[in-house]
């Protein structure tokens, strides 16, 4: 990735989206020649000299302090995922290139946490990497997750699921919100780590496979994704609406474990046990993720 062109990008999509009445700015006459703030109105909001500002807006966040990040955070009215996503992009643009470019190794679920998830019999369950790796689950979420599943390759990907699988629009009853927030959280990801040549590749797959996808990347949204609720339409059990928790494992650094749930009395509670009674005649006893862990 691009440190530079990212936090150009970045900045200069999240000004064009603010106009003055929003920012409590004066109305003057005559005709705006860009959309939202412009540059020194950025830097009047946030205390800075417009060609400080400037001079971030090309790029370069080198050396710039926490409380001026925090600044343009406010005068651009960040929400808590841009404006992590802002401080991630500085943290990147002050580490030495030469010490970060790599190629991650493979990651490595550790026992305990599938036998997590293999306790967890009425909730599927899965564990995740920032690029959306499934890289261990329980018999429930492999049973919920079956189109996804239904593919040769491993680790499955979710990103590659919702872009590049023609059963994905059917598996996702609201396939524009799950793609918007599959691309969110992948970007928020590039924030975070940047040099991760892996993420880099899939990125660039999905860019020039998917029109999508590109154009969402190109709108630089980013998402915190700890809670919520989540449609699926089930190829066995039909539409199931659920809620999830997405939790960081702190040992296990860049993994979240995700665990859904269904309302007590509702359908999806009726569905979620059809789903485990289906899972019992077509999944293998022992471990639900043993065969995926090569």
């Amino acid at each position: 990735m691009d440190n530079r062109g990212e936090i150009r990008e970045f900045l200069a999509s999240r000004r064009a989206r603010i106009t003055p009445q929003q920012a409590g700015l004066p109305q003057f006459g005559g005709t705006r020649r860009v959309p939202g703030l412009r540059r020194a109105e950025v830097a009047l909001l946030a205390g800075v000299s417009p060609d400080y500002y400037t001079r971030l807006e090309r790029g370069n966040l080198t050396g710039v302090s926490d409380g001026v990040l925090e600044a343009i955070a406010r005068a651009l009215q960040l929400d808590e995922a841009e404006r992590s996503h802002l401080f991630d992009l500085a943290r990147a643009a002050n580490t030495a290139p030469s010490r970060t470019r790599r190629r991650t190794s493979g990651q490595q679920v550790r026992p305990s946490v599938q036998s997590l998830l293999d306790s967890m019999t009425d909730a599927p369950a899965f564990v995740r990497n920032g690029r959306l790796d499934i890289l261990a689950a329980n018999r429930l979420a492999r049973a919920l997750y079956a189109p996804v599943f239904d593919t040769p390759a491993r680790p499955v990907n979710l990103a590659r699921f919702c872009f590049l699988d023609p059963r994905a629009t059917e598996f996702y009853p609201d396939w524009n919100d799950a793609a918007n927030t599959t691309v969110a959280l992948l970007r928020t990801e590039a924030g975070r780590d940047p040099y991760d040549r892996a993420l880099t590749d899939l990125v660039g797959e999905l860019a020039t496979r998917s029109d999508d996808f590109r154009t969402r990347w190109a709108a630089h949204d980013v998402r915190l994704h700890h809670t919520g609720v989540k449609q699926f339409r089930h190829p066995v059990v039909g539409e199931l609406t659920l809620g999830f928790e997405a939790m960081p494992l702190p040992a296990d650094h860049g993994l979240t474990m995700t665990a859904y749930s269904a309302e007590p009395g509702t359908p999806a509670q009726d569905a979620l046990r059809l789903l485990a009674s289906w899972a019992a005649t077509v999944e293998p006893t022992g471990s639900a993720a043993t065969a995926d862990r090569t």
